[in-house]
């Protein structure tokens, strides 16, 4: 009998000792080739007057369908999850703070703002998102959405604006001393206008001059390959966290893409989710629901992304909590307008710890290459 308890007790340590290595995160430094998508746009109304973005209007499928009506915010969220911290304010410090160390905690290298000019409240959380980052050893780029009028000019005056305000800082992302830039929807310019401004011999070319950059387009359909040679974009990235929802997003299509891109010369960034759904602000999107099934979709993301021998790989996303993608913590959560999902069985931190392991991952094949 004494011999059987030693080997009990034998197993259950050698099991102990698998799930901790397995499943603690790493001490490491942050990886500056992996970016996570960050949402700057959140408001509450203790420190900016209003709920934003925590309350959302119902989003029609059509233009002809009737009024769904609104999501009001505190703690009726337009999310299909709650957040640990609650309906917080991408203004506040201490919120701020905490989102950047579990960012560095995470091995996370780089934080990719959305942009979108004048018109969102993110602008004034900037200079305190790069000094927070600056303070935990991470960098800051920047995400270009499709604002109203977006064109290859616009783009151009961004860039300029951009570098103008934040291009000195020290948390400023560059690689091989050239800032990067992420550009939504890419497609809804044609080629032939973004050659103006990628190309060296284009009217308001930033090639060759203090604004040229690493711009980085959004490969969706099918075919894009010629999109990508003719524009000048140097690389691509696949933003969604819907596998199979687009061509780009279809991890089986990831090993060609990045095969693609190493014979013409540009830099592919698979991007890897840990689930989706969105029907709180869009109820009749059912078909997009990508169930975490308990961490194991995002460990076949991110398997796929490191298999497919990328050198680089975004996060969709730290807290875009309307489409359900965050893998900022979240928690149980019951108000009369919404009884939320959460993680469990999963701890609310979870898939930040995770995302340190497949970071370990990523580097370790990195150097096997």
């Amino acid at each position: 009998m004494k011999g059987l308890s030693i080997i009990k007790t034998s197993l259950l340590i050698t099991c102990l000792v698998f799930f901790y290595t397995t499943n603690k995160a790493s001490v490491g430094k942050p990886d500056n080739k992996v970016f996570c998508f960050y949402y700057n746009w959140y408001g509450n109304e203790k420190l900016d007057g209003k709920e934003v973005h925590w309350a959302h209007p119902v989003m029609k499928q059509s233009a002809n369908d009737k009024d769904l009506g609104s999501i009001p915010g505190k703690n009726n969220l337009a999310s299909n999850f709650f957040p640990q911290l609650k309906n917080y304010s991408s203004n506040d410090p201490q919120v701020v703070a905490k989102h950047m160390k579990m960012m560095a905690d995470a091995r996370i290298g780089v934080v990719v703002l959305t942009w979108w000019r004048n018109m969102d409240l993110g602008l004034k959380s900037i200079p305190l998102i790069l000094d927070e980052a600056n303070k935990k050893g991470l960098k800051v780029s920047f995400h270009l959405e499709p604002y109203g009028g977006r064109s290859a000019k616009s783009v151009r005056d961004d860039i300029q604006e951009i570098l103008k305000l934040y291009g000195k800082h020290p948390a400023f992302y560059r690689n091989n001393g050239k800032p990067w830039f992420f550009i939504y929807d890419s497609y809804l310019t044609g080629f032939e206008e973004w050659t103006s401004l990628l190309k060296p011999d284009g009217k308001i070319s930033i090639r060759n001059t203090p604004l040229d950059v690493v711009m980085i387009g959004l490969w969706v359909k099918k075919g894009e390959e010629e999109f990508f040679e003719k524009s000048g974009f140097d690389g691509f990235y696949t933003y969604f966290g819907a596998t199979n929802f687009t061509y780009g997003s279809s991890p089986g299509n990831w090993s060609y893409m990045q095969n693609w891109a190493t014979k013409h010369d540009k830099i592919f960034i698979p991007c890897v989710g840990p689930g989706y759904i969105d029907t709180r602000v869009r109820p009749w999107n059912a078909v997009t629901i990508r169930d975490r099934d308990n961490g194991k979709y995002y460990d076949n993301m991110f398997g796929d992304a490191i298999r497919s021998k990328a050198s680089y790989v975004g996060i969709t996303s730290f807290n875009e909590w309307h489409e359900g993608t965050q893998i900022e913590p979240a928690i149980p959560f019951k108000d009369p307008g919404f009884n939320y999902l959460d993680y469990s069985p999963l701890a609310p931190d979870y898939y930040l710890k995770r995302t340190a392991y497949w970071i370990e991952q990523l580097a370790k094949s990195r150097k096997a290459k």
